[in-house]
Parts: structure tokens; C-alpha cells; sequence
């Protein structure tokens, strides 16, 4: 995914800007409006990195077109060029999540540099979920420590330690980027959910942090729910591995706050429910999804359970607590 298209209704423009790239490490494609440019998109959504687009176009403007094409892929870069009469509308266009901007005339060795250095910013904002970037934005870059009540979603494929052994590392990588980590990723932020991490073939996806909401419960079910049914979508197609996940669910007392050395910290949340989600995921079969006792009574007096089937199982002992805890299957 190397690909960089760069969107303008002027051919010497275009022709320009694939001389001053030529030697750049990009695969070069161009588009002369808005909605040439969204369709190359559509039929080569893994092929592209980086869209570069006029501003001023006829039809769709460059903002137009970018903001469409965030919502077909949100990991593209996405940069306006821009002539310094509409500077102003660019800076905004920054502000209303435009990666970077571009003045025209440009040097060629100017743009060279700006296009890496927004790319790689990019590039690194993906380390940090949205939902804690926008926070850490918003608090002047200070996200102070809670203790709070939050829902923790973990998912795992079922026999990938086998799978693993029998494919190349490009395959599997391939396999969890495309078909695994970024549609369930999405659903989780479709629910308002904050991935917090990826261990292995894990997700830990966290429902009440860095913002609380009423409904965090609620949601991380649904998304559980939803996670399944797409798993069961994606099997669905002849082509490819099949995915086989399974998800545990606990809510509860969680402490979330920036950890780690002074090289590398992250914003995390840790707590029993933490461990319990963790254990329940273990547990959990292809197709599944177990939620704790705790899960199950929040959503009762939300009134889900009247929305969703739960089926109650065996107490499973888990380490660090006490007595056994009633665990409870949704049905899917």
C-alpha cells in the first residue's frame, strides 16, 4: 500500500507533480476531478497511501472529495493543494481533519519533504486510537489518570497458532490487517469503542474510556454482536482464511491512565474487569460471545436484554477472584 493519487483538473499540473515524484517510492495514479478520483478509490482501496487534491476542481471541491474518501478508507493521507488565494480554506480544511495542505507554485523538492513529513505524521497518529488522540488534543496533551466504570471487549481467533504455521508472514499479515484488525476496528468505533491495543491476534477494545457514556455497557455488547455477524459475513466468501474469533465481556471499576517508560507510554486501562474480559475471551468459542455477570446486570437495568437472547452458563473460576462468576452466552 504505496500508492499516491494525486486528484487536479489541470494536466500540466498533473504532469508536474508525476515528474517531481518520479523518483519517490510511490506507484503514481491521477485523477481530473473529484469523482474520478473517489472511484479509483473504490476499486483500489489497499493500493492507495496518500491522495493529493486540488482544491478548487469543478463538481466536487478538494474537501469534498477527501472527506468522501476518508469514508471509504479513514488510513488514507489526505492533503489539499492549494493556491495561496484560497490558503484560508485549506488551514480549514486542517481543522476539519485534512492531514495536511500544499501551496502551488511549488518546488519540487519542497514537495518532496512536505509529503513525507504529513505522511509520516499520519503515519504515527495511527499508533493512538482516535478517541484518545482527540482527548490528548483537547487537554493540551495532559490526560489525567481516573478510576471509572468501564466495559473491556476482548476478541481472539480461534486456532491461529496453527494457521500461523501453515502460510507465509505475508499472508498473515495481510489476513489480520485486512480482514480481521480493520473491520472489527471499525465496528468498534462505529459503538464508540476505544481500541486500546493489539496483542498477537487479540483486540481489547474499551467502552467508557477516554470519554464515559451512560450506554458504554450497551454498546460494547452490540459491537460484540456485530464483530460476530461480520466474522460470519467474511467466511462467507469462497476466497481466503477463515475467521474464527472469540469474545469476552466484563464491566467494572477500571484505573486508565498514560503508562510505560520514558521511551514508550500508551493510555491504557487496567482493573479486573480487564482480567475477567481477558479470561471469558479464552473460554469463548468460535462464534461466541460470553459476557460476566456484571455485564449481564447492566444491560438488564438498561433494558438490552429485552433487545438481545442470553443464555446462562456454568460459574467459571477466574484467577484473582474469590468465588466462581456467572458468565452468560449471547446469542447471535
Amino acid at each position: 500500500m504505496n500508492g499516491l493519487l494525486f486528484i487536479d483538473d489541470e494536466e500540466g499540473v498533473r504532469r508536474s507533480v508525476v515528474r517531481a515524484l518520479k523518483k519517490e517510492p510511490y506507484n503514481i495514479y491521477t485523477a481530473d476531478n473529484g469523482e474520478r478520483g473517489i472511484e479509483f478509490i473504490k476499486g483500489n482501496i489497499f493500493d492507495v497511501a496518500t491522495v493529493i487534491s486540488d482544491y478548487k476542481m469543478p463538481g466536487l471541491n478538494g474537501l469534498e472529495t477527501l472527506t468522501r474518501i476518508a469514508s471509504i478508507n479513514p488510513e488514507i493521507t489526505r492533503i489539499i493543494l492549494t493556491g495561496y488565494a484560497t490558503m484560508e480554506a485549506a488551514i480549514m480544511a486542517t481543522n476539519e481533519g485534512i492531514d495536511g495542505f500544499l501551496t502551488k507554485p511549488f518546488d519540487n523538492i519542497e514537495l518532496r519533504a512536505k509529503i513525507r513529513d504529513i505522511s509520516m505524521r499520519k503515519y504515527l497518529k495511527q499508533f493512538v486510537s482516535e478517541q484518545v488522540y482527540k482527548e490528548l488534543k483537547n487537554s493540551s496533551g495532559d490526560l489525567k489518570p481516573t478510576f471509572h466504570e468501564a466495559s473491556i471487549l476482548f476478541s481472539d481467533i480461534r486456532g491461529f497458532t496453527q494457521m500461523s504455521q501453515a502460510i507465509s508472514p505475508e499472508e498473515i499479515v495481510a489476513f489480520l490487517n485486512n480482514r480481521y484488525f480493520t473491520p472489527m476496528g471499525e465496528i468498534a468505533y462505529q459503538f464508540q469503542g476505544t481500541v486500546d491495543k493489539h496483542i498477537g491476534d487479540s483486540i481489547m477494545v474499551i467502552f467508557g474510556s477516554p470519554v464515559t457514556r451512560n450506554d458504554d455497557t450497551a454498546r460494547a455488547v452490540k459491537s460484540a454482536i456485530a464483530m460476530q455477524k461480520k466474522a460470519m459475513e467474511i467466511n462467507s466468501q469462497k476466497n481466503g482464511l477463515k475467521l474464527k474469533i472469540g469474545i469476552g465481556i466484563a464491566t467494572g471499576k477500571v484505573f486508565s491512565g498514560v503508562l510505560g517508560s520514558l521511551r514508550k507510554k500508551e493510555f491504557t486501562s487496567i482493573g479486573m474487569a480487564v482480567n475477567i474480559a481477558s479470561r471469558l475471551q479464552s473460554i469463548a468459542k468460535e462464534g461466541e460471545v460470553l459476557i460476566a455477570e456484571s455485564t449481564f446486570q447492566k444491560i438488564s437495568d438498561q433494558k438490552i436484554t429485552e433487545q438481545i437472547d442470553v443464555e446462562t452458563l456454568p460459574p467459571v473460576k477466574i484467577k484473582g477472584v474469590d468465588e466462581p462468576i456467572r458468565v452468560y452466552r449471547v446469542t447471535v
